[in-house]
């Protein structure tokens, strides 16, 4: 059935093309997927909120996700996000008061043989080692 020109079943990929084009959710956005697409909008969250990918706050100016996969857990993850937050004063899931940086964990990336992997505004850094990561986010943070 269409509704406004959408088929019911395109709601994933209109997720992923709002969450593209806006970078998270709102009250807002979800509302107007809901309306165009005639369902219910707890379904629209419900879909939403059942992916990692989404993100339902602002994200900060730059975006660091670090892979909590089997291997990078291994090779000390855990580690550099610590540091991260030691340092710049972000929880991992959150952002830094000033909104320069947001922190986010997600589940294996694919590259383990790179592993442990942080991504920083979409760049992976294999390999990664906390004062690489800390010092290229020194350098971003600069300039």
């Amino acid at each position: 059935m269409r509704e406004h020109g959408y088929q019911k079943s395109a709601l994933l990929e209109v997720l992923h093309a709002a969450h593209e084009l806006y970078g998270y959710f709102d009250k807002n956005i979800l509302a107007f997927i809901s309306e165009r697409l005639n369902l219910p909008l707890s379904h629209v969250y419900g879909v939403a909120s059942f992916y990692n990918l989404f993100k339902f706050r602002k994200p900060g100016e730059h975006i660091i996700s670090a892979c909590m996969g089997t291997a990078c857990y291994v090779k000390g993850v855990e580690e550099i996000i610590s540091a991260i937050e030691r340092e710049f004063n972000v929880k991992r899931g959150g952002s830094t008061p000033d909104g320069r940086i947001s922190l986010f964990v997600t589940r294996c990336i694919g590259a383990c043989a790179m592993a442990p992997n942080i991504t920083i505004d979409n760049e992976v850094i294999g390999r990664a080692t906390k004062e690489v990561v800390l010092e290229r986010l020194r350098k971003i943070l600069e300039g």
